[in-house]
C-alpha cells in the first residue's frame, strides 16, 4: 500500500533534499535510481523524476544521462521564492487587509506586454488594476494582464471582492514563471495611489507566470514606500 506521505512530488523533494541535508547522502555521492526511490516511496516513478529535476534545477543534484544522479558536489545555496497571496501576508504582519479594484477592461495590451507574453500583438487580454491595503493604508498597487484564452473563467469573474492575486493561484495552473526586481519612480497615477510623492522611489516586482508554453498572465507590483522583502535559503 503506497504511503500517503509520497504521493505528490513536492514530499518526495522534501524528503530527497532532507537527505542531502543531514548528510545521509554525501556530496558527490550517487544516489538510487528513480525505479528504485519510487518502489520505496510507494509513488509513481514520474513523481520521483519531477522531484529530482526540480532539486537538479535548484543545484542539489548532478544529473547526466546514462551515469545516474549524484549529490552535488557544492550543493548551491538559493533562495526560496513563492507567489505570495498579498491577503496572507498583510494580515501575518498583523495588519488589517482591504483591497480596492482600481480597473477592469478587456482591451489590447502594450506591445510589450503582447510580445513577452507571446500573444499576437492584436489579442485581446483582460486588464486589471487594484490598489491592496494593511490598515487602510496603501500597501501594494496591483496592474496585471489575464491570458483570457489559458484562464477563460476570468472574464466572468469581477475582481470586485478578490484580488486577480489570490483568485489566480486558486483557479489557474502554472507551471513556471519568470520574476524580475527593480527600483522605479512613482509616475502620476501611482503617486496618488499609493499617497506618496510623485517621483518617490518604488519596490517593483515583475512577474510573468507560463502554463506550459501558454503564458497565463503578466503583473507589475508596486509597494509603497518603506517596503522590505524577506525570504528565506
Amino acid at each position: 500500500m503506497n504511503s500517503p506521505a509520497f504521493r505528490d512530488w513536492q514530499s518526495v523533494q522534501h524528503e530527497v533534499l532532507r537527505r542531502i541535508r543531514t548528510r545521509m547522502w554525501q556530496p558527490g555521492e550517487m544516489i538510487p535510481n528513480e525505479a528504485e526511490l519510487a518502489v520505496e516511496f510507494g509513488c509513481a516513478r514520474t513523481t520521483v523524476n519531477r522531484a529530482l529535476r526540480s532539486l537538479a534545477d535548484a543545484g542539489w543534484l548532478d544529473r547526466r544521462r546514462k551515469a545516474g544522479t549524484r549529490v552535488a558536489a557544492q550543493p548551491i545555496a538559493k533562495a526560496t521564492l513563492s507567489i505570495a497571496v498579498i491577503r496572507h501576508e498583510i494580515e501575518e504582519r498583523g495588519q488589517k487587509y482591504s483591497y480596492q479594484r482600481v480597473a477592469r477592461k478587456l482591451s489590447v495590451p502594450p506591445l510589450d506586454v503582447s510580445a513577452a507574453m507571446r500573444m499576437p500583438a492584436e489579442s485581446e487580454m483582460l486588464f486589471v488594476r487594484a490598489l491592496h491595503l494593511a490598515d487602510d493604508a496603501p500597501y501594494a498597487l496591483e496592474s496585471r494582464w489575464i491570458n483570457p484564452q489559458v484562464v477563460p473563467e476570468a472574464q466572468n469573474e469581477p475582481f470586485q471582492n478578490v484580488s486577480a492575486n489570490e483568485w489566480l493561484l486558486c483557479h489557474a495552473p502554472y507551471t513556471d514563471g519568470e520574476i524580475a526586481f527593480s527600483a522605479v519612480n512613482a509616475g502620476t497615477d501611482e503617486a496618488q495611489l499609493l499617497t506618496c510623492a510623485e517621483g518617490a522611489a518604488l519596490f517593483a516586482i515583475d512577474r510573468l507566470t507560463w502554463d506550459g508554453d501558454a503564458s497565463v498572465t503578466k503583473v507589475r507590483l508596486l509597494f509603497a514606500p518603506g517596503h522590505q522583502m524577506r525570504t528565506v535559503l
